[in-house]
């Protein structure tokens, strides 16, 4: 009989994760990463979207220390994290159509932008029509999501397609239905939720990527510091400085 605890369990089943995803996305962070740089000193700007938990995700990528200075947080009031009260009124509004046409068109996104949409399942009308939306306005877009979801589940929107088949590029967390990553006796529900912290690991390793390329080609990755080590703030005001019209969340 085994003595592992349930958190071991959960780190293990967490370890495994990130060790598929690592090993079976790495083509895809690659390019993922060259589609980042090359937005990067094209002149675009970085975008990232989720809603509910996929939004924590895309919170982590902005103002973040060791991160890209231009990853900016683009907003569906009402659908960022559980922002709003009821919490479940953020789910019931991912159902909503034209919600995403709405913000990405009130938004700053332009053509030669690039949007990271993040959706576990990516079956619902929100991330799909994000994607859907942003693609036809000429952004690039590479979605994170599990695509084990559209064989297992039925799309929400009405065309029937999930948030995979409206990208450039696809990351595949590899997360399954559900999320939760334990089942134990006496507990009836599955529980230990780990899309987070893949979905997480997936985009630093991108980000890590991206900085490689950019730095690759003699140009200086807009990296943040820790504000919270000695020269950090002097640093970061130098790139937000240099990069202020890509910057939006400064303003």
């Amino acid at each position: 009989m085994s003595d592992s605890t349930l958190a071991d369990q959960f780190f293990a089943a967490a370890a495994g994760l990130l060790r598929r995803a690592g090993e079976t996305q790495a083509p895809h962070i690659a390019k993922a990463a060259g589609l980042v740089a090359d937005t990067v000193t094209g002149g675009g700007t970085l975008f990232a979207y989720g809603a509910g938990h996929s939004a924590l995700p895309a919170q982590d990528l902005v103002y973040r220390a060791g991160g890209l200075a231009l990853v900016n947080l683009l907003t569906v009031p009402g659908t960022t994290g559980v922002d709003v009260f009821p919490a479940t009124l953020g789910s019931a509004l991912e159902h909503v159509g034209g919600l995403a046409t709405a913000a990405l068109d009130s938004s700053p996104a332009r053509a030669g932008d690039l949007l990271i949409v993040i959706s576990l399942s990516g079956r619902n009308v929100l991330p799909v029509e994000m994607a859907q939306h942003a693609r036809e306005r000429g952004l690039t877009v590479i979605g994170v999501t599990s695509v084990a979801y559209t064989t297992e589940t039925v799309s929400r929107h009405p065309s029937g397609t999930f948030l995979k088949d409206h990208c450039d590029l696809v990351l595949d967390s590899g997360v399954p239905v559900g999320d939760a990553t334990l089942t134990s006796d006496g507990i009836s529900a599955p529980f230990a939720p780990a899309s987070t912290v893949v979905t997480c690991a997936l985009l630093q390793a991108v980000v890590a990527e991206a900085a490689g390329r950019l730095a690759g080609t003699g140009s200086e990755p807009p990296l943040l510091r820790s504000a919270n080590v000695d020269g950090g703030r002097e640093w970061n005001e130098r790139v937000l400085a240099e990069h202020a019209d890509r910057i939006l969340w400064r303003r």
